[in-house]
C-alpha cells in the first residue's frame, strides 16, 4: 500500500509551504555548515540535471537565481528557457529543501519538463567563484532580498560595490542583473551602486519592455505576489554587464 507523503499536498502532489517555513532572513555572514566546492570545476551539476547530462556533458549554468525563496522564479523561467540551464542558491536549510522537493514533484507530474532547473544550498554572498568560472552567467536574479535597514547592517546587503565586482566576474559580457524592492531606500542602494559601477550599464526603456524575464519579476515569487495584494511599490534595477575595453 503506498503511504502519502503528510508534507505533501494529496491534490498537486506538491510539498506544502507550511512544513518548510523558516525566518525571513538568514545572517550571511555568519558561518554556516554545508559542502562547498572548491572551484567550478568540482561543482558536479550531473547531481543536479541528470536527464540533460545524459545528451550533453558540455552544458553549463547560465541562470543564478541569489536568494531563491521558495523557487517561484525558477519554475516560471524553466518552462520559458526550457534548454537553459539554472540554479537558486539560498541560505536557509529547509527553504532549500522545499525547492528541491518542489522540482522533484514537477518533474515526476511533468515528464520532460524542469530537468533544467535545480537548487543548492551555499552562501552566495561568500561562494560565487566556487560555483561559476569567469564569464560563465547569463542572468543573475536578486527579487526581494533583505533590506538590512540598519547602516551598520549595510555590508551585509547582496548588492553592493565589492559584491558587484564578483557578479561582473562571473557575468560574461552581455549578461543581465536583475534587481527588484518594495523598499525605497533599499532601491536607491541598489541603483546607485549599479550605476557607479564601471562594468554595468542600465537597460534602456525599449529593451525592458522587450524581456520576458522583466515581467515575471514583479509576480513569479512569493515576496512580490504578496506586494502585488497590498498594492505595494516596487523599484526595479536591471543593468547589464558590458565589455571591458582593453587599453592601448
Amino acid at each position: 500500500m503506498e503511504v502519502s507523503n503528510p508534507t505533501h499536498s494529496k491534490t498537486t502532489g506538491l510539498p506544502r509551504k507550511r512544513f518548510y517555513r523558516a525566518r525571513a532572513h538568514s545572517n550571511p555572514l555568519s558561518d554556516s555548515h554545508f559542502p562547498v566546492p572548491i572551484s567550478p570545476s568540482q561543482f558536479d551539476s550531473t547531481l543536479h540535471y541528470p536527464q540533460f547530462f545524459k545528451s550533453d556533458s558540455s552544458k553549463k549554468i547560465e541562470f543564478a537565481d541569489i536568494g531563491c525563496g521558495f523557487g517561484g522564479l525558477l519554475i516560471s523561467l524553466s518552462t520559458l528557457f526550457p534548454d537553459t540551464l539554472m540554479i537558486g542558491m539560498e541560505l536557509r536549510d529547509k527553504v532549500t529543501e522545499y525547492v528541491k522537493e518542489r522540482i522533484l514533484a514537477l518533474r515526476a507530474s511533468n515528464p520532460g519538463q524542469y530537468e533544467n532547473v535545480s537548487v543548492v544550498r551555499t552562501n552566495s554572498m561568500k561562494y560565487i567563484p566556487n560555483y561559476f568560472e569567469k564569464g560563465q552567467l547569463t542572468k543573475m536574479f536578486f527579487l526581494f532580498p533583505d533590506p538590512h535597514f540598519k547602516e551598520k547592517n549595510h555590508r551585509r546587503r547582496v548588492i553592493s560595490p565589492h559584491l558587484l565586482d564578483e557578479y561582473a566576474f562571473v557575468l560574461r559580457a552581455g549578461g543581465i542583473i536583475y534587481t527588484i524592492t518594495d523598499v525605497e531606500e533599499l532601491g536607491v542602494w541598489m541603483k546607485s551602486c549599479l550605476e557607479g559601477h564601471p562594468l554595468f550599464e542600465a537597460l534602456p526603456e525599449d529593451e525592458l519592455e522587450a524581456d520576458p524575464v522583466v515581467k515575471l519579476l514583479n509576480t513569479a515569487t512569493e515576496e512580490g505576489q504578496k506586494v502585488a495584494r497590498n498594492e505595494g511599490q516596487t523599484f526595479r534595477a536591471v543593468y547589464r554587464r558590458i565589455a571591458t575595453s582593453l587599453p592601448h
